[in-house]
């Protein structure tokens, strides 16, 4: 992408909200979930992320920085430990394999105390009469199915005080005519965070859910044209800050949640990142 998301977050204070917590992030090659494993990193997490085949170089790049450089960048002596960090590849629409990741993920950080589920699919289809069961159902099947397959497996390993973070969007609130199926499983998403948080709340593990309006990540400008009116040029300038959000500005949302000292009376709620929208429908 040019130009490309800014996930590091030069500005940002880390203050050890997450030391010693151990992280899954779905989709953390990139984007969003890139910025997320990398913030909580420097909040002193060590981090599983996922990534497809295809995405592997990005998958490493954030693993060498969060090795090599968080634990530096935000730390409190030059004598702190590095922070661990692995990518593992996984196809999260494949349930066995998803469960598999998870238990994996627990086995190489000593257990699990934070899951973000965050990777999605998305592709703009503006017509139910052009959009065919079997792009609908994978849709589901990655963006929703595979909330449900993770979380129930990270069930095995979080503990009292385990935090579950979901990613949600503006469009399962608002509804985007060329994304039918994407807004319908970012709805359920929302649905499922609060239903889940009601499950959990006696376990004392929390459920939340960030809900960003555009961002500057591969997902959302991937099938535009680079000009026009549906343009990646304009992608986000609708909004009242005349841009897309950058995916470091949303990361901070994901510590919130996941740092129990900031939010640990907070669990079932949606909260949206709008870029200057004061409602959401």
């Amino acid at each position: 992408m040019d130009p490309a998301p800014k996930w590091k977050a030069p500005d940002y204070r880390a203050a050890g909200k997450l030391e010693g917590r151990r992280c899954l992030v779905t989709g953390g090659d990139s984007g969003i979930g890139r910025a997320v494993a990398w913030l909580f990193a420097r909040e002193g997490a060590d981090v599983v992320i996922t990534h497809l085949p295809e995405e592997k170089a990005d998958a490493d790049e954030i693993v060498r920085a969060i090795r090599e450089e968080a634990h530096v960048e935000d730390a409190v002596t030059a004598a702190e430990p590095p922070r661990k960090a692995f990518a593992l590849e996984v196809d999260l629409a494949d349930a066995e394999a998803a469960t598999a990741m998870v238990h994996r993920a627990a086995k190489l950080l000593g257990g699990l105390d934070i899951l973000v589920n965050n990777a999605a699919f998305q592709e703009h289809v503006r017509s139910i009469e052009k959009l065919d069961l079997s792009h609908w159902r994978r849709t589901f099947t990655i963006n929703i199915d595979a909330y449900f397959v993770v979380a129930k497996a990270a069930l095995e390993h979080l503990p009292e005080g385990g935090v579950i973070i979901n990613t949600g969007s503006i469009t399962g609130l608002e509804g985007s005519g060329s994304l039918l199926d994407y807004s319908s499983t970012k709805g359920a998403i929302h649905a499922f965070t609060k239903a889940l948080a009601q499950q959990l709340v006696e376990r004392k593990i929390r459920v939340n859910c960030v809900a960003p309006g555009p961002v500057w990540t591969p997902l959302n400008p991937a099938e535009r044209p680079h000009k026009g009116k549906d343009g990646y040029e304009q992608f986000g300038k609708s909004t009242p800050y005349g841009r897309p959000a950058q995916p470091e500005e949303i990361a901070p949302a994901y510590v919130f949640f996941a740092s129990n000292a900031d939010s640990g009376y907070i669990t079932g709620e949606v909260l949206t990142l709008l870029g200057g929208e004061t409602s959401a429908a």
